[in-house]
């Protein structure tokens, strides 16, 4: 049905409620519409506003600067972290000792990734906000839009700023450390025994960050919470044992493991070191999820805590307007009642006086007087 139907149909209502009421007050005052009147069809009409809002849904442009405004301080935040990220980046990590004996296991070859370091926030960030907005356009509910991008950039952002730390905290050799350092295949040690690194700068200090892997991290925090929501909406534990819904939220995980195996094979980190980046990002990843969502297996898991808060705050507001309607009527039919008992009142004085007035023409008539 058209929303120009919805809109008289509502109408229609509306008049139908007061013509119903009006129908109790017109045996006395035997007339139509009265500005008392008008309040009624007010807030007839917020029920009906408050009702298909209940209904139907929360747009971007019906709800879109509310809901921004409520998690400004929340955006300001992640602005916040994007700026520790870029300090965390561009700060050396610490050059740990690397003597000779240590070479004989970060010798492995110089290659390239298989997982370009572009690609990373393309599969762990944008392909999740495209499918929440898929998720969008069917449901039509900002509240899910807007908290699952906001929870998947903290997801992401947080596990990033907590990766970098780490790695600069730790300074752990890459497994192809000795070609960062030694381009030419000649090693230099100092008389204590480390290393004195004659390559390229911006290399070795890449080669200085092995412990744990942004790319692991990264995509675990990314596409775990990618598989959290998906978990959600489409009810993996709602108990009627649909396997395949599980193999869906398995798909981002395995993905992200993929990517994981690949720093391994690429010799740019141990095995300690995607294990502990997909660990870490997975954490966070459920963390930032359950700050705005239930858990999947929860019965509301399906959409965002605001949602179902909103709808509770209409839902008590409907409750104490049908009150105050209850109040009214109730006072508006004690007004009739009295008006009638008034006219009663008069209508039995006019009668007494016009018999005393008969009477007493009538003595006159009779010379009595």
């Amino acid at each position: 049905m058209p929303w120009w139907d919805l809109g008289s149909l509502s109408w229609f209502r509306i008049f139908r409620d007061v013509l119903s009421k009006r129908s109790e007050i017109s045996v006395v005052t035997s007339g139509w519409f009265s500005p008392d009147d008008f309040p009624l069809i007010e807030q007839k009409n917020k029920e009906e506003r408050m009702r298909e809002v209940q209904l139907g849904s929360h747009t971007v442009k019906s709800h879109g600067l509310t809901v921004a405004r409520t998690h400004l301080h929340d955006w300001l935040i992640l602005v916040l972290l994007m700026l520790i990220e870029i300090i965390l980046y561009t700060i050396h990590p610490f050059y740990r000792f690397v003597g000779k004996d240590m070479m004989n296991d970060l010798k492995y070859p110089f290659k390239s990734n298989t997982v370009p370091v572009w690609a990373v926030p393309v599969y762990s960030v944008l392909l999740p906000i495209v499918i929440f907005l898929v998720v969008y356009f069917r449901r039509r509910d900002v509240y899910d839009l807007h908290h699952a991008i906001l929870g998947l950039l903290f997801s992401v952002l947080v596990t990033a700023v907590i990766t970098d730390a780490i790695k600069n905290a730790v300074g752990r050799p890459r497994p192809d450390f000795f070609w960062r350092c030694f381009p030419d295949g000649k090693d230099v040690y100092d008389m204590l025994g480390n290393v004195i690194c004659h390559g390229d700068k911006n290399v070795i200090k890449e080669g200085h960050k092995s412990f744990p892997s942004g790319h692991t991290s990264w995509s675990f925090a990314g596409l775990g919470f990618l598989s959290l929501y998906l978990s959600g909406k489409i009810k993996v534990f709602d108990r009627r044992g649909h396997i395949a819904k599980l193999c869906i939220i398995f798909f981002p995980l395995l993905f992200a493991t993929l990517v994981g195996i690949s720093r391994v094979d690429d010799y740019w980190h141990h095995w300690q070191d995607v294990f502990a980046g997909g660990l870490l990002g997975l954490t966070v990843a459920t963390f930032c999820y359950l700050q705005f969502f239930a858990p999947p297996y929860h019965p509301e898991g399906w959409g965002p805590y605001a949602y179902f808060r909103v709808l509770e705050e209409l839902h008590g507001r409907t409750q104490a307007t049908n009150a105050v309607n209850a109040g009214n009527m109730q006072a508006m039919e004690a007004q009739v009642d009295n008006k009638q008992d008034e006219r009663s009142i008069h209508g039995c004085i006019g009668i007494s006086l016009a018999h005393n007035y008969s009477s007493k023409l009538e003595e006159i008539k009779s010379g009595r007087t």
